[in-house]
């Protein structure tokens, strides 16, 4: 017997690839390493600070090119990678959203609050 599960059919959004590449140290560290870098950079160049093999920061930056957070460009047998902030804009527009919504909420439970205080003398 198969039992239902708790969630229903999920589709993964561009927005769930983008939070889960955010949520490892390891990626936002490579992200910030292009940031500062200004531009392009080497695969090579970007695994040198870690202390882990080519394969695994390969597999790294392989789930930020899925978030579309890093774009791969060839050259030769260099392969150059460039930080897009695209996805990070519609991240922004989300945690914004959820935000303002539980603001509201809590503004409202705070004049409910207020209102139904009794009198103190």
């Amino acid at each position: 017997m198969q039992t239902a599960s708790p969630i229903p059919d999920f589709q993964i959004t561009a927005l769930d690839h983008t939070l889960l590449a955010l949520a490892d140290p390891t990626r936002r560290a490579i992200l910030q390493r292009l940031c500062d870098q200004g531009g392009e950079a080497r695969v090579t160049d970007l695994a040198l600070p870690f202390a882990m093999s080519l394969n695994a920061v390969s597999k790294h930056i392989r789930l930020l090119e899925r978030a579309d957070l890093v774009r791969r460009r060839k050259q030769g047998r260099e392969h150059l990678l460039s930080f897009n902030p695209a996805p990070l804009t519609q991240a922004e527009r989300w945690i914004a959203e959820r935000k303002a919504m539980w603001e509201r909420r809590l503004d409202a439970l705070g004049d409910f609050l207020n209102a139904t205080k009794p009198d103190q003398e």
